[in-house]
């Protein structure tokens, strides 16, 4: 009685990987698909086009800062140190709390220096803060 141990030349078992991997594929792709993404930055309004001619010309009541880079801020056109930054805004703003403030920076500044004028105005209790471009 002889034993065989597979010398012959019969059929073999083989796995097929080929659909493992398809299936294994799709279900990566599904995963990616329905993972949540979080969303990071800051809220922003996006200003709308509008549809009525420009208003005439006023004398507008918007406060700009302008950030300088020796530790000064323009409020409008008077130079104050950023230390006094926060005691002027909570002035200013005391009887319009809704009133935008517009933040401007020179283009060799680095934004830290902007960041920290916008800090000092969210710190007032400022919430529509908006930048300015030169």
């Amino acid at each position: 009685m002889g034993m065989s141990l597979g010398s012959g030349n019969g059929p073999r078992a083989n796995i097929n990987m080929t659909p493992m991997i398809d299936v294994l594929l799709v279900l990566i792709i599904i995963f990616m698909v329905i993972a949540p993404t979080k969303s990071r930055g800051l809220k922003a309004l996006v200003p709308q086009q509008s549809d009525n001619s420009p208003a005439p010309a006023t004398e507008s009541d918007d406060i700009v800062v302008t950030v300088n880079g020796d530790h000064t801020v323009s409020i409008n056109q008077e130079t104050v140190r950023i230390e006094e930054l926060s005691g002027r805004l909570q002035r200013m703003f005391v009887h319009h709390p809704g009133h935008p403030l517009f933040v401007r920076g020179g283009k060799t500044l680095e934004f830290q220096q902007v960041a920290e004028v916008i800090d000092i105005a969210r710190g007032v209790g400022l919430d529509r803060i908006a930048l300015m471009t030169n």
